[in-house]
Formats: structure tokens, C-alpha cells, sequence
């Protein structure tokens, strides 16, 4: 594993956290953030997290 690869399965990882907390946030049916801003951090780290899981994967190939 390359040091790039390790950096963005960091960032993979913690965008995975971030959604699994934002759900269980909305679930609650009180987010402390309040609805939009939680549900605008599940929408943006959905995809961020398989991008950066992508990106790890392709760096840790060409390393």
C-alpha cells in the first residue's frame, strides 16, 4: 500500500462514518444539525465515500 492509497482509504473511511451517523441521525427524527444540513452531509458522502474507495484502490494497483 502506498502512502496515497492509505490517505484516501482514511477519507473513505471517515465519509462511511459520517453517512452511517447522518442516518442514524434522521432516524432519531431529531438531528442536532437539523434535517437539511444532515441530510446534505449523506447525500455528499455517499458518493464520496465510494470515489475515495475507488481512488485508494487504483493508487494502491499503480504503486
Amino acid at each position: 500500500m502506498t502512502p496515497k492509497s492509505g490517505i484516501f482509504l482514511l477519507a473513505s473511511c471517515v465519509c462511511a462514518i459520517a453517512a452511517v451517523g447522518s442516518i442514524f441521525e434522521l432516524s432519531s427524527g431529531n438531528p442536532e444539525l437539523g434535517s437539511s444540513l444532515t441530510t446534505a452531509i449523506l447525500a455528499a458522502s455517499i458518493p464520496l465515500t465510494g470515489l475515495l474507495f475507488y481512488g485508494a484502490v487504483r493508487s494502491a494497483d499503480q504503486g
